[in-house]
């Protein structure tokens, strides 16, 4: 697996992840929230951020990561390929090449919580709406001690 900047024309395989990631982790989120979020993330949102993809070996795209002034805002795995460490190898880069200390996780998504528990995230607050102001409580981390990926 590669860790690759991305360039303006991979956007569109970057929000079929996002929505293909989403659709199978946030099953809380309501289809009309989903379908507003959608256009804001591949106009706005990728634009605002320091991307970086995850590539196999054939150049295909498999996972993302957001980073902005030290916050992981976003970081997205196709869901066929979850539970193989690209999670881990993108927040490890995001956080010893781009100094991420930070993320926001949703409440309703215990395994995200999971995840960056497990490399050394900690939570310390909680908001009781997401950055949009929905009633999607997010929880606030901060990173502990990085852990090193079990693969």
């Amino acid at each position: 697996m590669n860790i690759k900047s991305v360039n303006k024309a991979e956007h569109q395989r970057l929000i079929e992840i996002w929505e293909a990631s989403v659709r199978a982790t946030h099953d809380f989120l309501s289809e009309e929230y989903l379908q507003q979020l959608k256009p804001l993330i591949l106009e706005q949102y990728f634009d605002a951020v320091n991307l970086t993809c995850a590539k196999t070996s054939t150049g295909e795209i498999v996972g993302f990561c957001g980073v902005y002034d030290g916050n992981i805002e976003m970081l997205f795995i196709a869901p066929e390929m979850r539970g193989q460490g690209i999670g881990a190898l993108l927040a490890s880069h995001a956080i010893t090449a781009q100094g991420a200390t930070k993320v926001d996780v949703n409440e309703q998504n215990p395994q995200a919580l999971g995840f960056y528990q497990r490399i050394g995230f900690a939570v310390t607050g909680r908001s009781p709406t997401d950055g949009q102001g929905k009633p999607y409580p997010l929880l606030h981390m901060a990173l502990q001690k990085m852990q090193k990926p079990a693969w």
